[in-house]
């Protein structure tokens, strides 16, 4: 896991939970902002896909003009 993708991804989860928190003490809606950024912060800490590097893959012959 990168150092990038754990910063950005705690920072998600903070930001959505405070707002959560935030949103059943002074209005509702902003619930609508909390649960998506909690749920993106989950999604960034939990990605794997991105850390593999995919080897590239070398073609025969010349190339076509």
């Amino acid at each position: 896991m990168h150092l990038s993708q754990l910063i950005m991804g705690i920072i998600f989860i903070i930001v959505g939970l405070v707002l959560t928190v935030i949103s059943f003490f002074v209005e509702l809606f902003i619930l609508i902002y909390g649960l998506p950024l909690l749920v993106i912060g989950i999604v960034i800490l939990l990605n794997k896909r991105e850390d593999v590097v995919e080897p590239i893959k070398k073609r025969g012959g010349k190339k076509s003009k």
